[in-house]
């Protein structure tokens, strides 16, 4: 229950601004998370281009996406926990660095496996980088309209962040050199890796504990497998053995570390926090925000470069609009949050990303539906980041400070997961219902029928979420319910 103390105390903090610091603090932080954004699609609109330059088998492009995303969403969950053992400050900063030196290793690659190894780090510092630097937002400002602030600012440049790595990709590939999209990393990097150390300020290590070795296998090992089965399935079905195989392995995995956690006496994730009920269903929201969006942008790219015939820079150009429609959102998202509750912003947020993907299913193959393809993501982007954010101060609310590193890392792992499955899924619709035509028409088939699964999805998974969650308890309904 809320003290009188903090009820008389939370009008000041809303009112109350951020001091020089806590400016420079966010600055950094959510700089290095709009550069760990981008790199997750900055290579999606080059893939042929570094093929060629390489000698990549058309077959095996996918794989330069693949392994940073293997990596990335197999890994998160453990540094998450690592960062709550270990320190934050420091895995942040060793993750920047090994960034760093990643990004400079892919510029320079000559052969396809230098490559994939060099995005294969890439993903680890990733997994490293993102719930370390949101463990450490957290806890830089004290639950409430502030975090709340920050939070939407973090979740805003994330998701523009995707969307602007598709932009800047096709940019620096056709001015300059796909190696570019590499080594524009590294002066980030260094910069972060620079500053960090006098800017940022640790919590204690409060857990003494040591790592949950079993649970860290079986964790890792089901995410790895899944992801990996989820990707082959996009690819050639799930009926492939290469698919099946991996699936069910991933889920046999994950059945086995949660019992592995309830038997454990210093768990990688404790079964009471899986039992809240704000960190399953705010995760729950933002695992459906993150699938549903990016892989929105996939389905648009097709019907672009294959109906419309836009080139890949102008593909990229166009989500410019996608991507200033999330800023918006995020710039909304914490208010909405202070006045109305998480809730409120996941229903709400839901809503609107669902019925602008709903309006695409009208698009035909001349290019003046352009105008309605920029119309509905820029206010799918509104409702996305809406969504996003309340999943995220939902997901990491009510927690103490010495489990935000590991509530930090479920987000992270949500919305790398999300990512991935979301692309598979829909190419697996889409691709079911134009069969073997790669005409406009077919192509456009198959597009129109997975915006609609991607509509459907998006509002069932927010009204189930939102039901979950239960009636806001006034403004802040979700803050005050997780105390």
């Amino acid at each position: 229950m809320t003290s009188a103390v903090e009820s008389a105390a939370r009008p000041a903090r809303a009112t109350a601004g951020m001091t020089p610091r806590q400016k420079l603090v966010l600055t950094l932080l959510l700089g290095s998370q709009f550069m760990i954004a981008v790199d997750f699609s900055i290579l999606n609109v080059a893939l042929p281009v570094v093929g060629e330059g390489l000698g990549f088998p058309l077959a095996r492009l996918q794989w330069i996406a693949t392994a940073f995303a293997l990596a990335a969403a197999g890994f998160t969950l453990l540094f998450g926990r690592i960062a709550d053992l270990f320190g934050r400050k420091r895995l942040f900063i060793g993750g920047m660095a090994l960034l760093g030196l990643s990004s400079a290793l892919g510029g320079l690659a000559t052969t396809p496996e230098v490559l994939l190894v060099a995005r294969v780090l890439q993903g680890l510092a990733t997994a490293a980088v993102t719930p370390a630097g949101l463990a450490l937002l957290t806890t830089a400002f004290r639950e409430g309209p502030l975090r709340e602030r920050a939070l939407g600012l973090n979740g805003a440049l994330m998701s523009a962040g995707f969307t602007t790595g598709a932009v800047l990709g096709g940019l620096l590939t056709d001015l300059l050199s796909w190696r570019w999209a590499f080594f524009i990393n590294v002066p980030v990097a260094a910069a972060v890796v620079a500053l960090a150390p006098a800017l940022l300020t640790d919590s204690r290590i409060v857990c003494k504990h040591r790592l949950d070795v079993p649970g860290a296998i079986t964790v890792t090992g089901g995410l790895l497998a899944l992801v990996h089965g989820l990707t082959r399935a996009g690819e050639s079905g799930v009926t492939d053995p290469l698919a099946f195989g991996p699936l069910l392995a991933g889920l046999a995995l994950l059945v086995a570390f949660w019992f592995v956690e309830q038997r454990s006496a210093a768990p990688l994730v404790p079964v009471r926090i899986m039992r809240r009920r704000t960190v399953v269903w705010g995760n729950t929201a933002g695992l459906i925000a993150f699938a549903t969006e990016t892989s929105l942008v996939f389905l648009l790219t097709l019907y672009l470069q294959e109906v419309l015939g836009y080139s890949p820079l102008a593909t990229g150009l166009a989500f410019g609009v996608l991507g200033l429609g999330t800023v918006v959102g995020g710039m909304l998202g914490g208010r909405a949050i202070g006045r109305y509750g998480s809730r409120a912003a996941i229903l709400t947020g839901g809503a609107v990303q669902a019925a602008a993907t709903l309006s695409l299913v009208a698009l035909g193959t001349s290019g003046g539906w352009l105008y309605l393809l920029l119309a509905a993501t820029f206010v799918g982007g509104v409702g996305n980041m809406l969504l996003i954010v309340g999943f995220m101060v939902t997901a990491t609310s009510g927690l103490p400070d010495s489990e935000q590193g590991l509530a930090a890392g479920l987000a992270t792992m949500t919305q790398q997961v999300g990512i991935t499955l979301g692309i598979p899924v829909m190419s697996a619709v889409a691709a079911a219902r134009a069969g073997s035509g790669t005409t406009p028409d077919a192509v456009l088939s198959g597009v129109t029928v997975a915006v609609l699964v991607n509509s459907l999805l998006v509002l069932a998974g927010s009204l189930l979420a939102g039901r979950a969650l239960g009636a806001p308890q006034g403004a802040r309904g979700t803050a005050r319910a997780t105390r």
